[in-house]
């Protein structure tokens, strides 16, 4: 089989056209529909998670509701002095529980922003490995809205029966409109 010149070179550039309308099909068509798809499809992916995420708040509306009405109310008293005697008076109570030996109680307050304020209080306490454990079980499980942020444990002694705790918490309190 032979081809005439003219012929061969119609062929080529016939070939080269095609293959050069290919590239720019692929490069200005397929390619950019390809990523579309994909960041579509990642975006379809992402507002059904979305969907089933809003779905399970809208479920545990109520329960979410009532938890956090629960916690509002037991935040601090917007008063200072009484806000300071109920975590004092608390402290008093869950020593007398505990029968831990509380040494200091030194409350400061801190005002982060208008609708909040923070009390924190450095406490120091002595007792045995048992009231010392009792003393932490009342702090956390009483419904006052404290929280311990860190705890320090030593020994008094050689053999580690009387300790001493170093306790930093912290109590909320709201102002008056977002309670």
């Amino acid at each position: 089989m032979s081809f005439d010149f003219k012929n061969r070179q119609q062929l080529l550039t016939a070939l080269t056209l095609g293959i050069v309308g290919l590239w720019a099909a692929d490069s200005l068509l397929l390619t950019p529909l390809v990523h579309s798809w994909k960041s579509r499809t990642t975006r379809i992916a992402e507002l059904r998670r979305q969907i089933h995420e809003g779905g399970q708040l809208i479920q545990r509306e109520q329960g979410i509701r009532n938890r956090w009405s629960e916690m509002r109310t037991n935040t601090l008293p917007i008063e200072v002095s009484a806000a300071e005697g109920l975590v004092l008076g608390a402290f008093d109570g869950w020593s007398q529980e505990s029968r831990v030996s509380i040494t200091s109680i030194k409350p400061q307050w801190k005002r982060n922003d208008d609708d909040f304020m923070i009390l924190e209080c450095r406490v120091d306490a002595a007792g045995s490995l048992s009231t010392i454990t009792r003393f932490l079980y009342e702090i956390e499980h009483d419904p006052l809205a404290l929280k311990v942020d860190s705890v320090e444990l030593n020994s008094r002694d050689t053999t580690g029966s009387l300790l001493t705790l170093g306790l930093q918490v912290s109590g909320l309190v709201l102002s008056t409109e977002k309670r």
